[in-house]
């Protein structure tokens, strides 16, 4: 076959090198099945692959080859550097938000001084172009596009209907400073209608997070299913539970025999006294956005949201992952 000269990479045969090297094709048998030179296929592939577990991804090298040849003028950081560049990209499609980008990268290249970004200059880097294709997809992959602030509307506060329920007032102060693993915070995410939901629980110290999808919000199901859910740690891990005053947590007593942990319940209306638990709360709602029915959700789908949460860099915890945290924590 005639060697091409001169011809930048199609998307087709980018597939077909993504295809060739799963297989464990040399660079020199792809070179040969495409007609380009093997230094021309040595380039692609180092140019989008920025770590030795990476593996090349034809679709996201198309897309940033193109907007590299459409940008040759930008002279910003990330538009300059290649490597850089993919790893933000990469990133951003993992749900990361710059902010967390910015402060994992000095993890991952603690060394190399192209390999820092600050979390202003990705922001940067995406709105320069805001009408340009490629940046209204960067921008749809941004944390809070629609940040709106409603006023809160004024409740009028009820008894809670929870028989013999523990307040957090009686929950050990050495709980709050997040020193010792093994308490957690517990609530429903609620789907379209009212009508499904989904359990999450966070731990309080690595923020490590259980999704846990119900049948019904029937005090039952809801208990049986987190305690099925924390049995599946030791001792070590399961220490205390607080609460909001949901209903479905009527049968706190069983759940709390069942699991050997103590459960307590923050005042109504006080989400604050939860801060962890809504918070992750709010990060979920970024994959599973209101009006999501959770029926029509299996369990693999919910496992696969808590996989990413939980292999995400959290500022909060020095941009280490919740599961690196638990990790460091247990014995």
């Amino acid at each position: 076959m005639k060697t091409k000269k001169h011809k930048r990479l199609s998307l087709e045969e980018r597939v077909i090198i993504q295809t060739l090297l799963e297989e464990k094709k040399t660079k020199s048998f792809i070179a040969k099945k495409l007609g380009r030179s093997r230094s021309t296929i040595t380039r692609e592939v180092n140019k989008w692959v920025s770590d030795p577990n990476d593996k090349y991804d034809a679709s996201l090298a198309h897309w940033l080859a193109k907007d590299d040849y459409l940008n040759k003028r930008n002279l910003d950081k990330i538009g300059t550097h290649s490597l850089l560049r993919f790893y933000v990209y990469k990133s951003l499609l993992k749900n990361w938000s710059p902010e967390q980008i910015s402060g994992r990268i000095k993890i991952d290249y603690p060394n190399d001084p192209v390999m820092t970004i600050s979390h202003e200059a990705i922001y940067s880097h995406i709105y320069s172009h805001p009408q340009a294709s490629l940046n209204k997809k960067l921008i749809k992959l941004l944390p809070y596009q629609k940040s709106r602030r409603r006023k809160p509307r004024p409740r009028r506060k009820k008894g809670s209907k929870i028989k013999d329920q523990i307040n957090i007032s009686q929950r050990p102060e050495h709980i709050e400073n997040r020193q010792e693993i093994g308490h957690w915070e517990g609530d429903l995410v609620i789907g379209k209608g009212q009508k499904s939901a989904i359990g999450t629980i966070v731990e309080r110290k690595s923020r490590y997070t259980l999704i846990i999808g119900l049948e019904n919000r029937k005090t039952k199901s809801v208990t049986r299913a987190f305690a099925k859910e924390l049995n599946r740690f030791d001792s070590q891990l399961k220490k205390t539970m607080t609460y909001d005053n949901g209903t479905e947590m009527a049968d706190h007593k069983w759940l709390s025999e069942s699991t050997k942990m103590d459960i307590y319940f923050a005042n109504p209306y006080a989400s604050w006294e939860r801060g962890t638990n809504e918070n992750t709360n709010g990060l979920i709602r970024r994959f599973l956005p209101k009006k999501t029915d959770f029926g029509n959700m299996n369990e693999k789908q919910l496992k696969t949201i808590e996989q990413k949460l939980n292999n995400r860099p959290r500022k909060v915890l020095g941009y280490r992952t919740p599961l690196e945290v638990i990790a460091q924590n247990t014995t």
